[in-house]
């Protein structure tokens, strides 16, 4: 661990300290632990009680018990023991939506608050989500998407604007719609949970928007959608110093992830000693899309298997006049194994088995724009393990031809979105100041493609590399147009 990196977790954690305030159990309230009565109103007036009261735990013991909405207030924390489940009811009109959101646990302006134990928060989410979308199906609730799948469901915890908050230990399961987003908050810890987030469709296992100074550490997380995702959601607030550190992660979309909303920017980002398999889309992707500034990221010790593209990183402009921008990018001991196959077969709501296919599997991405490049990347002590055998007749784009891959600024950014491309390990594109060094490319099989493509790139550096792929010779493997080398 770096000295950056200490010095933000010695921060951190200099804020997280345990509430030193008094025990309350739930019973005393009349909650009940049968899994039948509804507790909503009697664990809000707990809620309340203990954060009028000068602060402390709300203690579950083994039990089942079922809720609706509640509210965190300062100075509380749910302290679930082994053997307690918070259940979700499956009533939608048990859940309330506030700022914008639908959830089991709510908190807005809350300070010094906290979930913990080795307890269980079951969101009961895929017979949720079906009397969710049943009511949509009947006209009482709008399905905005208007996808079938409607987006009006509930995530298990929203937190927003809230500061000194803690969630350790305990397992986060089957929620209807995001597990978990912390919108505006300062001093994040979220540490040790598990995360187990396969009942539906867009079931992100955890969602980090525009806050200051926050550690994802030890975090197992499963999950049909992103894994660990950061968003920005105001172009006046960011995401800045978030450590995101030895988590396992697999989704069937991408596992680390952060941009896809970037209205404001990221800054100051640490992805370290991290672990994807199984995973759809990308082991790690960093986007630009909307008009934020993302820069000064670090992505180091990152092993992947079995996942479908080993980094994308891409500049768009999906709403006009939104300029965003990129630069300073130093990804390092990065590993990653691609496989022919889907590598998210057999789970739970997979990624979109038709999804731009058929085609040939995708090489690491940088693409910029052409009036809008990625500036300053570096990728150091990499090893990228690809199937090869691409197959020409899916729409091969030849190297005297690179015009036609499309610029797809407006597009939604995911890896696949430009289908087929002339490279089966690194494609890069609109770009100055990329450096290589002691990176590896191995092809299992031949490949009508090339190893590397760098097209309209300014200070290019190819240092130590090394490429396998059976009856080519690695002169052979690196393609340039309108590129200078440094």
């Amino acid at each position: 661990m770096n000295k950056a990196i200490a010095i933000l977790t010695i921060f951190l954690f200099s804020f997280c300290l345990p509430i030193n305030a008094k025990d309350y159990y739930a019973s005393r309230f009349g909650i009940a632990s049968n899994g039948t009565t509804l507790n909503t109103r009697s664990i809000q007036k707990a809620i309340d009680y203990i954060s009028e009261n000068g602060g402390g735990r709300l203690i579950f013991r083994v039990g089942r018990y079922l809720t609706g909405s509640i509210y965190m207030k300062s100075n509380v924390t749910l302290y679930l023991s082994e053997g307690a489940v918070l259940v979700g009811s499956v009533n939608p009109y048990d859940y309330d939506k506030s700022y914008g959101w639908i959830a089991l646990i709510f908190a807005y302006k809350a300070n010094d608050i906290a979930i913990d134990g080795k307890g269980v928060i079951d969101g009961q989410g895929r017979e949720l989500a079906n009397n969710f979308m049943g009511q949509a199906l009947n006209g009482i609730i709008k399905d905005t998407l208007e996808l079938g799948r409607n987006n009006e469901r509930a995530k298990l915890i929203y937190f927003r604007e809230c500061r000194n908050v803690q969630v350790r230990n305990v397992t986060l399961k089957n929620p209807s719609f995001w597990t978990q987003t912390y919108d505006q908050c300062r001093q994040l810890t979220v540490d040790g949970i598990t995360v187990l987030s396969r009942a539906y469709w867009n079931n992100d296992g955890m969602d980090v928007v525009d806050c200051d100074s926050a550690v994802i550490r030890n975090c197992f997380v499963d999950a049909t959608d992103d894994g660990i995702c950061l968003k920005s959601h105001s172009s006046q607030s960011m995401n800045q110093h978030i450590l995101i550190y030895n988590n396992v992660v697999r989704s069937s979309a991408s596992a680390i992830k952060f941009g896809t909303a970037s209205f404001g920017g990221f800054k100051h980002i640490r992805v370290i000693n991290n672990k994807v398999y199984d995973t759809f889309r990308s082991a790690i992707a960093i986007e630009a899309v909307d008009g934020g500034w993302i820069e000064d990221v670090e992505v180091d010790s990152l092993q992947a298997v079995n996942t479908g593209n080993p980094l994308f990183l891409v500049v768009g402009e999906r709403r006009k006049g939104r300029r965003s921008h990129m630069e300073n990018i130093y990804i390092h001991n990065l590993t990653c194994e691609v496989p022919a196959r889907k590598p998210d077969l057999g789970v739970d709501f997979e990624g979109p088995t038709n999804e731009r296919n058929p085609r040939n599997t995708s090489p690491a991405e940088i693409i910029g724009m052409k009036d809008n490049p990625v500036h300053n990347v570096r990728l150091e002590n990499i090893t990228l393990l690809f199937p090869g055998g691409g197959n020409p007749n899916y729409a091969n784009v030849g190297l005297n031809e690179l015009d036609k891959v499309p610029e797809l600024y407006k597009s939604y950014p995911e890896y696949s979105q430009y289908k087929e491309l002339p490279a089966w390990g690194l494609y890069i594109r609109h770009a100055e100041d990329i450096s290589l060094k002691n990176v590896t490319l191995k092809a299992q099989k031949a490949d009508y493609r090339v190893g590397i493509v760098a097209d309209d790139v300014k200070g290019l550096s190819l240092s130590r590399m090394k490429y396998a792929e059976p009856g080519k010779k690695s002169s052979a493997q690196v393609f340039t147009r309108n590129t200078t080398k440094k």
